[in-house]
């Protein structure tokens, strides 16, 4: 009987729930470092660095002048390639010491990219603030490069071209726009596609997006007083001074792009290529057909034919005869035999 009553109440007692023993783990050396990254980061400058022997020219002063006023304006910049569109946005912040978020536009680009979404950390999944959030709450120039390429994903920077605060649905947070927070795009059309395929990629705009930017900027070449200056600040960074052959690639390019706007030519020559000729210049002892001829192996072979004939033209001491490689100088070791 005994026996059966010390049964009857261990079955009538409580029994206390059981309750995971918690231990108490240092951090890994994993977290610590991650943990160490995202503090370091709010305190990193976005200012670009100042480019040596950056020659001001096209809508600098304007940009410049929006972005020293601190007012939400968004602007939009258009024009051929390489024309410094993007450097010019750049150097304006570098000059007036403002924090510049660069984000470069492609048709993969979406809301995820741009606002920000969750990412898995060391097993943990946790918010990432995007570019746009980070211009906004430090009050940067938000520069959209390439915007043209870009598709209707882009539609969730409405509210941020409105100058408004935006929502954050997966985290339910609104992020007002800190003072100074700006939005700056620039594209090679102005959104309506590239009738000529030249700008393979670029797409139609949303109409309601494009009508959020205040103004458009229709950037061109510089002249061939400052881009001759700029050639001559490349040259000189590598000890070079050469003015008569900057002049003749000046003249050079001039002859090319009133060609182009004519339609006689189907390509044109950039400033960003002619810097690229001088570099190339600098690089392989200072042979001139050399440097000019290996910047234009991008063209197919009639049009980099085309342009050698007319920088013949344009610089007499220069002997160029069209061959199988293409046009090869007196002074110039075809490619293929040096490298």
């Amino acid at each position: 009987d005994a026996k059966q009553k010390a049964v009857k109440s261990l079955k009538m007692a409580p029994v206390a729930p059981m309750v995971p023993t918690m231990v108490a783990m240092a951090p890994s050396a994993t977290v610590a470092m991650v943990q160490s990254s995202v503090a370091s980061t709010a305190e990193i400058t976005l200012v670009p660095e100042k480019a040596q022997g950056y020659v001001p020219f096209g809508h600098f002063t304007d940009v410049r002048s929006i972005i020293k006023s601190k007012k939400f304006y968004p602007t939009y910049i258009t024009g051929l390639s390489g024309n410094g569109k993007t450097m010019m946005v750049e150097q304006v912040c570098a000059q007036e010491k403002r924090e510049c978020v660069r984000v470069n536009i492609t048709i993969e680009t979406d809301e995820d990219d741009l606002i920000g979404g969750f990412r898995l950390v060391n097993g943990e999944t946790v918010w990432q603030d995007g570019p746009v959030i980070t211009a906004m709450s430090r009050g940067a120039v938000l520069l959209l490069d390439e915007v043209d390429l870009g598709s209707n994903k882009l539609m969730c920077l409405q509210p941020v071209l409105e100058g408004k605060a935006i929502y954050l649905k997966k985290t339910n947070r609104v992020v007002h726009p800190a003072p100074g927070f700006n939005v700056i795009a620039t594209a090679n059309t102005k959104g309506k596609g590239s009738d000529d395929g030249r700008f393979i990629g670029t797409n139609v705009m949303n109409e309601a997006f494009l009508e959020r930017f205040s103004i458009t900027m229709e950037q061109e070449y510089p002249s061939s007083k400052v881009e001759s200056k700029i050639l001559n600040n490349v040259l000189g960074a590598s000890g070079i001074n050469n003015t008569e052959f900057v002049d003749k690639l000046v003249t050079w390019a001039d002859v090319i792009r009133k060609s182009f706007f004519e339609g006689a030519l189907s390509e044109i020559i950039s400033t960003r290529r002619l810097v690229h000729i001088c570099e190339a210049y600098a690089i392989f002892g200072e042979n001139k057909v050399k440097a000019i001829e290996l910047c234009l192996n991008r063209f197919d072979v009639d049009t980099k034919n085309a342009f050698l004939e007319l920088y013949k033209k344009v610089d007499e001491t220069v002997e160029p005869v069209v061959g199988a490689t293409g046009a090869v100088g007196a002074e110039y070791e075809p490619v293929s035999q040096t490298f």
